[in-house]
This record gives structure tokens, C-alpha cells and sequence, in this order.
């Protein structure tokens, strides 16, 4: 049903993508930031979702991953879901307060992704044989498109992310 990949393949496409509706973002006009913002929003949910649903109890687990690490992504998806509500309440019509919310979700998200890629991905490659992440990359797989079948890409969607 699901084309088996390798997870940090998999993890490391989203964050593209994720960099591209941001350039869209900054760069798009207002129907464009519009569509940009909705997929960067499902997107969001869908990755952080099973990330956390699939990957990271994974990568504790058979990967002796530690706890911190494992703390500091969950942190950072926090801070990128605060960032992405004060975009979402933000007023398009105040140029300048928008701007200043988006360029804190660009870092917040930055900020994540680099992170992500120098530690719990090179983690994974070095300590997950390329068999257990092309499973772990079907389960993350699975988990993200349940994610976006049900994420709207709305302000509900981020809020029910924050509350739990």
C-alpha cells in the first residue's frame, strides 16, 4: 500500500518540502501564501505526528537514542507549533507584525530541521540498519498520510496539537 522508504530519506524530503512552502511564503502573494500556508500546515502536523508517534519511540528503542535527544525534538516541535498558532492569529493586512511571526516559524522550523538532520537522523543511519529504516520509514509513512487524510491545514488543526 505504502512504498517502503528509508525513514531519514523520507523525514529529510518533508523538511524540503517544508523549506519550499516557507520560500512560498515569504516570496508568494496573498492567494498563494494562502494555499502555501494551508499545506505548510498539514504538512507540519502530519510530520510532527508521526515523528513522534513512530519515529522516536523507534529510535529510543532499538537505537539507544537517549532521552535528552529525544526531549529536545519534541521541544523544538513545540516551539515550531507556538510559532505556526502566532502566524495563523497574525493579520495579513499588518505587513509587518506577519512578516515578523513568519520569520519566527522560519527559525523555530530552521532551527528544528538542522538540528534533526545533525543528530537523530546521522543517529539513525549509523545505528539502524537500512532494513529497520525502510520499516520504520513504512510505519512513519503510514502514520503522516492517516496525519494529512485528517488535517484540514486550519488553526484547529495547530490548536488540538498544542493542547494535547
Amino acid at each position: 500500500m505504502f512504498p517502503s522508504q528509508d525513514v531519514v530519506k523520507l523525514i529529510l524530503k518533508d523538511h524540503r518540502i517544508a523549506e519550499d512552502l516557507l520560500r512560498q511564503l515569504r516570496h508568494g502573494g496573498p492567494s498563494g501564501r494562502r494555499h502555501a500556508l494551508r499545506e505548510f500546515v498539514r504538512l507540519y502536523v502530519a510530520h510532527v505526528r508521526a515523528e513522534e508517534a513512530e519515529v522516536y519511540p523507534a529510535l529510543k528503542r532499538c537505537a539507544g537514542i537517549d532521552d535528552d535527544q529525544i526531549q529536545r525534538g519534541l521541544d523544538h516541535h513545540d516551539e515550531g507549533i507556538e510559532a505556526l498558532l502566532d502566524l495563523l492569529e497574525a493579520d495579513e493586512r499588518s505587513p509587518c507584525a506577519w512578516d515578523a511571526r513568519l520569520d519566527e516559524l522560519v527559525a523555530a522550523v530552521t532551527d528544528y530541521a538542522d538540528e534533526t538532520e545533525r543528530t537523530l537522523l546521522a543517529d539513525a543511519r549509523e545505528r539502524v540498519t537500512p532494513a529497520g529504516r525502510t520499516r520504520l520509514g513504512a510505519a512513519f509513512a503510514r502514520e503522516r498520510a492517516e496525519q494529512l487524510r485528517a488535517c484540514r491545514g486550519d488553526m484547529d488543526d495547530v490548536r488540538r496539537m498544542a493542547h494535547g
